[in-house]
């Protein structure tokens, strides 16, 4: 909550200055109101002084009108300040995300950072709104209504004061156990929305297999918890209101008795009295506008925390570059090579190797410029973590990864992520233009992006989609998937990389465009350096070197036929696949 007050407010101080004082002027004017009726019933009309009613009627009126149009003008200015300053919020949030490591996405997860970029955003946006418009007017109708009773009547002011400490109890008592319920909340959403996302994405999946009634069951239990928590803590919050109404009723009824008595006895006047309860109802207003601030704040108050623990992460832009010892490289440095690299998923790295639990475990291997590895083995072996570390999406625990034989720990990010062009498993197409989808902002030239595509063999069904510039819908769900990947493939070659990598890029396309799609890079990226994952020995088998992974560990690398002789694992894949 500091840093949205301290840092993103700063730049609106002097606005939110000038709507303060804007805002200040219009409540003075309302405050003004009820004193003008009381003077004119207890002194004015009285004396029978009809220029005098005119007079204090325009002044009424022009009280009125003033009022109105200043509490306008400073609602509007809060309004802005809001909605840009939660604008930059939001953009600074969004910023981070793509900055975040593999690791903390994975911790944070993603549905969490989508309600954090959504709700909590919006939470933020409405406190920083409610405050600037009830932050300055509540409390000077509060100081100001209780300043204008005791004016009038001291000894009616010090019977309605009698209930501020009850009402200060409740307030302080609610807030103090709603702000850790709303957080709560938080959380369940994260899961709701989880729920939701993981559900609307496999849509088909659950059709396919019936299970339309299980995904129900299941989004009807994160559904109740949510229920749940919002139930507990609208009800906590929920007890202010009507406790500070029950707190002013009674006393507003013990002014009223009291103020009978005093008009009986001639030690107050009517208007007075009347005046009294209409600052009265001020006050109530005020507090109850106060305690509506303090429900609002207490869902802000969990909301920016959440926000503040994603923008004070640190991010890959906060990594440290390891010096560069800048040696004469050998003729035979190779391109790219891991070296006894170890790696684990959110896991500490054990120092013993017999106690090691790790997703990768001393796993080496080199490529020379131009050459290809292929990377096969059983779901969950490791083959994409490999790519993951490569791109360092992900920090190593042990060993070493270089291209070029420079350790990436000493590379710029960018400077070592513009080396790759990739296809990644389950990777996203947006709701673009083809071209767009190729070109990524690269500043890709159509001739080169056309290239790409009938390099990819995508040039076929492009023309039949209508062209490069046809508009693909959310995730590419106007293609197949062999379509889909293809332009994935399109998008890798378009940018004229020095690395390519291939995850499990051909897994929906038939044997003969997988073939097609083998000539074209052999053709036209011979010396590029490539890194083929497939589920296929087929996909892999006339690659320069295979590296075969069993639970995060080398199981066999050489050739083919080095493998086919040596490699239990690799012949068994091959048995099974030679039917296919």
């Amino acid at each position: 909550m500091k840093k949205i007050f301290f840092y993103y407010l700063k730049p609106y101080y002097l606005r939110m200055a000038g709507g303060f004082l804007i805002k200040f002027v219009g409540t003075i004017m309302d405050l003004f109101l009820p004193w003008a009726l009381a003077y004119m019933i207890d002194t004015v009309i009285p004396a029978h002084r009809k220029e005098e009613i005119l007079l204090w009627g325009l002044f009424m009126a022009g009280c009125s009108v003033l009022a109105a149009v200043m509490n306008v003008l400073a609602n509007r200015m809060a309004s802005r300040v809001a909605a840009d300053a939660v604008g930059v919020i939001r953009e600074d949030l969004f910023g981070k995300i793509m900055y975040l490591s593999g690791e903390q996405m994975d911790e944070l997860t993603r549905p969490s950072l989508i309600s954090r970029l959504t709700t909590d955003t919006y939470h933020v946006h409405q406190m920083l709104g409610r405050i600037q418009r009830l932050g300055v007017r509540a409390p000077i109708l509060l100081i100001g209504g209780i300043g204008m009773t005791l004016m009038l009547d001291p000894v009616l002011a010090g019977v309605l004061f009698a209930t501020l400490p009850l009402l200060i109890f409740v307030v302080v008592f609610v807030s103090k156990r709603s702000i850790p319920l709303f957080a709560g909340l938080q959380e369940s959403l994260d899961r709701f929305v989880r729920v939701i996302r993981e559900d609307i994405a496999g849509i088909r999946v659950i059709k396919a297999l019936s299970k339309e009634d299980y995904e129900r069951e299941r989004f009807e239990q994160v559904n109740k918890e949510v229920a749940e928590r919002e139930r507990k803590a609208n009800l906590t919050a929920a007890i202010t209101s009507p406790a500070m109404n029950m707190l002013l009723n009674l006393g507003m009824a013990a002014v009223i008795v009291a103020g009978a008595v005093r008009v009986n006895a001639g030690l107050t006047e009517v208007g007075k009295i009347l005046a009294f309860m209409t600052y009265f109802t001020i006050i109530l207003n005020a507090l109850l506008s106060i305690s509506r601030m303090f429900v609002v704040m207490s869902k802000a108050a969990a909301s920016a925390e959440r926000i503040g623990a994603v923008l004070e992460a640190e991010d890959e832009r906060e990594w440290k570059t390891e010096a560069f010892n800048n040696q004469k490289k050998e003729k035979e440095t190779p391109h790219v090579s891991f070296e006894h690299v170890w790696f684990s998923y959110g896991k500490t790295l054990k120092k013993t190797d017999q106690q090691r639990t790790s997703h990768l475990s001393d796993v080496s291997f080199s490529l020379k410029h131009g050459e290809t590895l292929g990377i096969i083995g059983s779901t969950g072996s490791g083959k994409s973590t490999v790519v993951n570390l490569l791109m360092r999406f992900y920090d190593i625990e042990e060993g070493c990864i270089r291209i070029d034989g420079q350790d990436i720990k000493t590379m710029d990010l960018k400077t070592l992520r513009k080396q790759f062009g990739a296809v990644f498993q389950n990777d996203s197409l947006f709701e673009n233009s083809i071209y767009d989808n190729v070109d990524m902002g690269r500043g890709i030239g159509r001739e080169q992006a056309e290239k790409a595509i009938q390099w990819a063999r995508a040039e076929e069904f492009v023309k039949n989609k209508g062209g490069i510039h046809t508009k693909l819908d959310v995730r590419g769900a106007n293609l197949s998937g062999g379509q889909k990947q293809r332009l994935l493939i399109a998008r890798a070659f378009a940018g004229g990389s020095k690395i390519l990598i291939l995850d499990d890029s051909s897994s929906a396309l038939d044997y003969e465009t997988e073939a097609a799609l083998q000539r074209e890079i052999k053709e036209h990226f011979a010396g590029v350096t490539c890194i083929v994952i497939a589920q296929r020995i087929r996909s892999v088998m006339e690659a320069d070197r295979i590296l075969v992974l069993e639970e995060g560990k080398t199981a066999g690398y050489g050739t083919h036929e080095e493998l086919m002789r040596n490699c239990k694992i690799y012949q068994e894949i091959w048995e099974s696949q030679k039917c296919l």
